[in-house]
């Protein structure tokens, strides 16, 4: 079943419209006709968990008419809004973690810029990144069935994106010399639904000593993911993978 996003007011009634590069999708690769089934998903609220089955009725030039048959609501999302704060990894390496984070379940994607980032985005090219990254979110969440599209927000520093999460109820922070799994455990078990959560993952460089202090000093939680160094990509999914389980169950 291929999903579509579309904008709140597309959705009118039992009559939806599909317009924009998705028609160009479903005409020329898709090659779907009149009577084929489709989902469509309110991709302008957040809080519309719905899901819209419809019926293709008309196939204009620009637009795609559809008829809805029925409303699907069937708890894809997470029952708790995961933040995932990624320093800024080198080369093409955040689009792969955006796509892997939106199919895990993430919520919102915060880049941060921090000490040891070998990349410093000017705001022309941050511009142009976030452009490029959200797009690779709409794209992940098409593919996995979300019910949102997750936002990549602008570039924050730490001190910007500790004040973001000033609120939330669970805040953790990978690094090396955390203490061992039985805290990280103790964490993940302790997950409920209903609450946001901040997933703070450094650079190839990891977090300096002052960062570390610095996202203490806040509340925010170190932990451990296992006697292994691994990737700062690698380290993200871990750790969304965990929390998936848990909020799953």
């Amino acid at each position: 079943m291929y999903q579509f996003f579309v904008k709140e007011e597309q959705i009118q009634g039992n009559r939806i419209v599909i317009s924009g590069q998705d028609v160009i999708h479903i005409k020329q690769v898709l090659r779907m006709k009149i009577g084929d089934e489709l989902a469509v998903v309110n991709g302008d609220n957040r809080q519309d968990t719905k899901e819209y089955r419809c019926e293709i009725q008309e196939m204009l030039e620009d637009e795609i008419i559809c008829t809805l048959r029925f409303v699907k609501e069937d708890g894809v999302e997470l029952a708790s809004k995961i933040y995932l704060f990624q320093g800024l990894p080198k080369s093409d390496k955040m689009e792969l973690i955006i796509q892997k984070a939106v199919e895990l379940g993430v919520h919102e994607i915060i880049p941060l810029s921090l000490s040891r980032c070998v990349v410093k985005l000017e705001p022309k090219k941050e511009a142009a990144k976030l452009v490029r990254w959200q797009q690779i979110s709409e794209a992940a969440a098409k593919q996995s069935k979300r019910r949102i599209i997750p936002v990549i927000k602008e570039v924050m520093t730490l001190k910007e994106s500790i004040r973001y999460c000033d609120n939330f109820q669970v805040k953790v922070i990978p690094y090396e010399l955390a203490e061992g799994m039985e805290k990280t455990k103790e964490i993940i078990d302790s997950l409920q639904a209903g609450q946001n959560i901040a997933i703070f993952i450094g650079p190839e460089g990891g977090f300096s000593e002052t960062e570390i202090k610095l996202a203490m000093d806040a509340g925010i939680i170190p932990i451990t993911l296992g006697k292994r160094i691994l990737r700062t990509e690698t380290a993200g999914f871990t750790i969304l993978s965990w929390m998936m389980y848990q909020l799953e169950q």
